[in-house]
């Protein structure tokens, strides 16, 4: 959550992530922050290639995670959820990542220690994560496989 809200801050992005204004904001950014814009051994130089860069994770995560990528992305990842079992997760802070039995990795923002803990302790990981977790926090496809995992 803690990363949502530092993106979303950094773009001035309210509540809902609306592509279009996130893309404005964007291109603004890294017109502002481009590396090339500043001259060999200026002090700003070093730091604008480190905020362009967090402009550049912060866009692609933004993007993941934006309510018309999920439309877009609904119909595999119900797919997914649905007739694939759960082969692996992990509980890092208040990021929850599961990898599925299909190879698909999915990353669930804002999933507490309590609820990691009922989640294992669950007698059906699957039946848990349907109830609790699927429908209930945000997420986005990880680009990790299960072959990677």
């Amino acid at each position: 959550m803690k990363r949502i809200n530092e993106y979303k801050k950094l773009f001035g992005v309210e509540k809902e992530v609306d592509l279009k204004l996130l893309k404005k904001s964007y291109r603004d950014l890294v017109k502002q922050w481009h590396p090339d814009k500043f001259q060999d051994g200026d002090a700003l130089q070093q730091e604008a290639e480190l905020q362009s860069r967090k402009i550049i994770d912060g866009y692609h995560f933004l993007v993941s995670i934006a309510p018309e990528t999920k439309e877009k992305n609904l119909p595999e990842y119900t797919e997914t959820i649905t007739n694939s079992a759960i082969a692996d997760y992990q509980h890092k802070g208040l990021l929850l990542e599961i990898t599925f039995t299909d190879g698909s990795t999915y990353e669930y923002f804002g999933v507490t220690k309590p609820v990691f803990q009922k989640m294992i302790n669950a007698g059906n990981l699957n039946r848990f994560a349907k109830r609790s977790i699927y429908p209930k926090y945000t997420y986005r496809k990880s680009k990790r496989t299960l072959q990677e995992a």
